[in-house]
């Protein structure tokens, strides 16, 4: 499965592409399978402090393999939909196996920027969304393309969506299947940032999030995770919880001294 997704590590930062670039990146079952595995690799490296998704070649992700579609045609189904016993199983935590392709991402440790360029259609706009931030070409072409092939959109994207965008947009795009470009996924919530050069951005981007306390960014991860269907009573408790746990620390301490003297943090991880 190597050969779906490559991982190199640069001062904090880990460098993840999605390397099947003759299939413009397109989701098959190996391709799922690293999906995971790179994301659950990451969690274990305690030295990452940030990561970078990108695909080669000219697209991000096409979305799913037209092979699985065939399969479907046959009325076969997909390792997703076999494996656990059915969609509905819980293979990992709260999410099924196709699910947790995006929701590993969006629940990793550390923060996750996703660099979209070419195209990203459906499942591949869905892994897109895992990311904590999105920096995107403007001409990048996106849809939420499930209802094209006679389905909904089930990779998880459908509890991320909902705190980005309204919910008639969100509706309309899922009802049409219509493509939309970068700039207009921008104007709608989807994109964080728009830029020409959007691996390069992402990649400086994180290199200055890999600088700052490890511990203050991955507890503020977890803490916007936490609260992002909770109460407000939820998010204030969660604020003074983690806060608590950041408080005193070595990192904050740090974090403390190296703004006093107008330096880079030396943080441990």
């Amino acid at each position: 499965m190597s050969d779906r997704i490559t991982i190199s590590v640069n001062k904090g930062v880990a460098d993840v592409r999605l390397v099947r670039a003759d299939k413009m990146n397109a989701l098959d079952d190996a391709m799922f399978s690293r999906l995971i595995s790179a994301a659950e690799e990451i969690n274990a490296n305690k030295e990452i402090r940030c990561v970078v998704l990108s695909g080669e070649g000219r697209a991000f992700c096409a979305g799913l393999d037209m092979g699985n579609f065939a399969k479907m045609a046959e009325g076969k189904r997909s390792e997703n939909s076999v494996a656990g016993g059915g969609l509905a199983a819980r293979t990992h935590g709260i999410a099924n196996r196709a699910q947790q392709a995006v929701w590993g991402w969006r629940t990793l440790r550390v923060p996750v920027i996703a660099a979209v360029h070419g195209v990203a259609l459906g499942g591949g706009f869905q892994v897109a969304l895992g990311a904590d931030i999105r920096i995107v070409h403007p001409d990048t072409k996106m849809s939420i393309l499930e209802v094209k092939w006679g389905l909904v959109p089930d990779m998880s994207s459908t509890a991320i969506m909902r705190r980005l965008v309204r919910d008639d947009v969100i509706r309309e795009l899922t009802y049409t299947g219509r493509i939309f470009t970068g700039t207009e996924a921008k104007e709608m919530g989807f994109v964080t940032h728009l830029s020409e050069t959007p691996y390069e951005d992402a990649m400086n981007l994180a290199q200055l999030i890999a600088e700052k306390s490890p511990s203050a960014v991955q507890t503020a991860k977890q803490l916007y995770n936490r609260i992002a269907d909770g109460s407000d009573a939820d998010a204030l408790m969660a604020e003074s919880e983690l806060q608590e746990t950041l408080m005193g620390s070595k990192n904050q301490i740090e974090a403390v001294m190296a703004g006093l003297q107008k330096r880079v943090g030396d943080f441990i991880d």
